[in-house]
């Protein structure tokens, strides 16, 4: 199987479909439902099938598939490969696509980094994407999907989002991965480390050399590479109160122990009847972590506000984009960056 099932919508009660010229409905046993030209229609839930508008009603499962190389757009937005429909237990429906893996890299290397970027940095960042849906790829072969489209797996806009400048990228490394001992690995990946790349074992389930924390001096001029947060400590308690942490006013938040790298390992947060301790990864999940950037900070509290001084944006595992950036601005090749960050790793080309 050489195609990614990327689910681009869930939980669904509606969805516009485009396709021009040859269009095909097919089940989940690839058996034909129905043909037909020049689809214009909504997607809907009726009695716990398919409706696409007065063309067809089909099972909890339905693909639609055009003649190549056409494409299928969904919600305004379009898409190589096929489209699933899949019925949900709430009478919502999640929307999957089937696209070729080169294709789909195409689709995500312009919203992983910007297609302005240099060459090898573009290079390098299109075979950490490629490896990262390879492995996703085995690790879900028996699921209905193997990621989705947001930032949970990686951003994935279809063939809307492709630019000339990233798909030069992904055809002039195709079907090339990372390996370690000659298997695929997650690999990891974020804005900015902040001057070191954490180990993969502080946040997951994985201790592989590849994706232990290696010093970055190369981010140091990235935009994220510093950060400030100044939140009302009211504020704090709804965001932890939501995430289900019943923390009730907070007197005061303590950081009880930091990994080798600087960054935070667990919090104490402190109210006038209890102490909660919660560690630095859920906290800043809780807050946003587009507010507290990473788990490298510091906080004071200041009246009844916290006050975060902090380094680099995202987990800090395996590449870090804006040190490969500097590194490619001073003529590294994409092979040396990857070395770089995932040290004892290959480049392979993959076969399926």
């Amino acid at each position: 199987m050489d195609y990614v099932r990327v689910q681009i919508i869930q939980d669904a009660k509606s969805v516009s479909i485009k396709a021009a010229g040859s269009y095909e409905i097919n089940d989940a046993g690839n058996r034909v439902l129905y043909r037909g030209r020049d689809l214009k229609t909504t997607a809907t839930v009726f009695k716990g099938k398919v409706l696409l508008s007065n063309v067809y009603v089909g099972p909890n499962k339905v693909i639609i598939s055009v003649s190549q190389p056409g494409e299928i757009i969904v919600n305004g937005r379009k898409f190589r490969g096929s489209i699933q429909f899949m019925i949900n237990d709430n009478d919502s429906f999640s929307v999957i696509n089937h696209i070729g893996l080169e294709d789909y890299i195409k689709g995500i290397l312009y919203h992983e980094v910007s297609h302005y970027w240099p060459e090898e940095a573009l290079k390098a960042q299109a075979i950490v994407c490629r490896t990262y849906a390879v492995y996703q790829m085995r690790q879900n072969k028996n699921k209905d999907f193997d990621l989705t489209s947001d930032i949970y797996s990686q951003v994935y806009g279809g063939s809307t989002s492709e630019r000339y400048r990233t798909n030069k990228a992904v055809r002039e490394t195709e079907a090339r991965v990372l390996v370690y001992r000659g298997k695929v690995f997650p690999a990891y990946f974020h804005a900015t480390c902040g001057g070191h790349t954490e180990d993969a074992s502080a946040l997951w389930n994985i201790d592989i050399v590849p994706l232990k924390g290696v010093p970055c001096n190369f981010c140091k001029n990235s935009p994220h590479f510093d950060w400030h947060y100044v939140s009302s400590l009211g504020e704090l308690k709804d965001s932890l109160t939501k995430a289900g942490y019943n923390v009730g006013d907070i007197n005061d938040i303590l950081i009880l122990g930091k990994d080798k790298t600087g960054r935070n390992r667990e919090l104490k947060i402190i109210s006038p009847k209890k102490e909660i301790k919660i560690s630095a990864k859920d906290f800043r999940n809780a807050v946003s972590p587009n507010l507290i950037k990473s788990t490298n900070f510091s906080v004071n509290l200041v009246n009844r506000d916290a006050v975060f001084e902090g380094f680099g944006w995202g987990h800090g595992v395996g590449l870090c984009q804006w040190g490969a950036y500097f590194m490619a601005k001073q003529g590294y090749k994409y092979g040396e960056i990857l070395k770089y960050y995932y040290p004892g790793s290959d480049v392979k080309t993959i076969g399926f």
